[in-house]
């Protein structure tokens, strides 16, 4: 069957509340055919995501409207593979502790894409077998930062990677130790690495149809904008991690596929 994933305006309700109407999904779901896999909530936003086994929209919505009548604001179809990628898990957490309840996160996430500057370029001048050994340099050195600072690798693009982060200070601080790697390795090669870096924070059912698809694309063209060398953050980001990194506004950056410019701040690593 297809997997779901819904949003509710959540505003004025507890981590209880939330439980509570869990709860109620699943002792009327089998009534429809479905399966409520497991939840994220928000409680500072007000925001709330269901992950839902049904056989389509309707149906998972009939669940809410009969359990406890909050029906979810938007709903995607999602692929489990990618929730799991974006969001690190697909199911219930176990609970901690002495806590018979487990903890859920909010499901807001920082996406962060790196590229390799003039990737084909390099190509082209090394040959297809020591650019390869390039690449996976570059790959080697941002998993390495990935696992040292908590990120989780959605996939590889050809020419870099891209990331998500539970925490957007984890991710900001990532970026820096990889461009900080990239330096320490140009200092020893001969043919130089060098990379740019994009950042966007944001939810994963968003005025899009796309699993964090607004965040994805603003943080990928952040990263095409960016110059070599540089980490580029959004506004959502730069908020986020105030007064935690040495930020310089760039202004406003018209962006492909963006009907208005986006606030772009650069984040200093040396």
């Amino acid at each position: 069957m297809p997997i779901f994933l819904d949003r509710h305006d959540l505003k004025g309700l507890t981590a209880a509340d939330i439980a509570e109407a869990h709860r109620k999904d699943l002792e009327v779901q089998e009534r429809y055919g479905v399966r409520f896999l497991t939840y994220w909530f928000d409680e500072a936003r007000g925001t709330g995501f269901c992950l839902i086994d049904a056989p389509d929209i309707q149906a998972a919505m009939r669940v809410h409207d009969e359990a406890h009548g909050d029906l979810a604001k938007d709903v995607i179809e999602v692929d489990i593979s990618a929730v799991e990628a974006f969001l690190g898990r697909v199911s219930d957490p176990a609970p901690k502790g002495d806590s018979p309840h487990a903890m859920f996160d909010p499901a807001l996430r920082t996406i962060m894409f790196t590229d390799i500057v003039d990737s084909t370029g390099m190509t082209a001048r090394l040959g297809d077998l020591r650019a390869v050994e390039m690449t996976r340099a570059h790959d080697s050195l941002v998993r390495r930062s990935l696992n040292d600072k908590g990120g989780r690798e959605v996939k590889h693009t050809g020419d870099g990677i891209m990331a998500s982060f539970y925490e957007v200070a984890a991710a900001v601080d990532c970026a820096r130790t990889i461009q900080q790697a990239f330096d320490a390795f140009n200092l020893a090669s001969k043919e130089k690495l060098r990379v740019r870096i994009g950042l966007d924070a944001g939810e994963p059912v968003a005025d899009s149809n796309d699993l964090f698809g607004a965040t994805v694309q603003t943080a990928a063209r952040l990263c095409q904008a960016a110059e070599p060398d540089t980490i580029v953050v959004s506004g959502a980001v730069s908020e986020l991690v105030l007064n935690r990194f040495a930020l310089v506004s760039l202004g406003y950056k018209a962006l492909k596929g963006f009907a208005h410019p986006v606030a772009a701040f650069e984040v200093n690593w040396r």
